[in-house]
């Protein structure tokens, strides 16, 4: 369960997005997340974007940013959310993008758009040693304006043998420009050799 005293009220937010909305949100996504943990084992990237999906339907219905009705936009373009009243082309400050991550720090997306970003950072954890009946855990999220400048282009790495990715946008020295970006974070997850781990008692520091 998310909990209040891991929610940090000091994080700016875009226009009318509340905390409490993405408490709901988080709530949500674990619950729908519950029985599809096999998908993870076997196409994890996959797994990524029906996070950032099902963060997107969530604040669909828990807060003031809906989703855009124009599917060719809301699916390939940019924003996956908008705040409502703010018309059919929202400005940067009105747009919201909804990505799933397991990484601790990056932000990748195929477009380098201003914006507001949330990041759903999640682990999967099959022993469900945080929480009994969620083996995916949303320990992290991280909210965040973004301009285009933040980003760098990515090249692709995909050739005639196969193999490879397509090219990407990914964010520059993402650490330190998601430090103090943490709208929700778990105190019972720790980073350990660049991976979100349960801390079970670990009083060492993160790294």
């Amino acid at each position: 369960m998310a909990r209040k005293i891991d929610f940090d009220p000091n994080v700016p937010l875009p226009p009318g997005l509340e905390l409490s909305a993405i408490r709901r949100a988080i709530e949500y996504v674990e619950k729908q997340l519950t029985d599809l943990v096999e998908l993870y084992f076997e196409q994890a990237n996959v797994f990524s974007a029906i996070v950032g999906i099902f963060g997107t339907k969530a604040l669909d219905a828990v807060s003031n940013y809906e989703k855009h009705r124009h599917t060719d936009v809301a699916q390939q373009r940019f924003p996956d959310l908008r705040r409502r009243g703010a018309g059919a082309r929202p400005s940067p400050q009105d747009s919201l993008e909804s990505k799933g991550s397991k990484r601790p720090w990056a932000i990748q997306s195929h477009y380098d758009h201003p914006g507001w970003y949330i990041v759903w950072r999640y682990l999967v954890d099959p022993t469900e040693s945080l929480e009994s009946g969620r083996p995916v855990v949303i320990w992290r999220v991280d909210v965040v304006f973004l301009e285009k400048r933040d980003w760098k282009y990515e090249k692709s790495t995909a050739g005639e043998s196969g193999g490879g990715r397509t090219h990407t946008f990914g964010v520059k020295e993402a650490a330190k420009k998601l430090k103090g970006k943490a709208a929700y974070r778990r105190g019972d997850v720790i980073i350990r050799d660049g991976k979100p781990i349960p801390r079970n008692g670990d009083s060492g520091e993160e790294t």
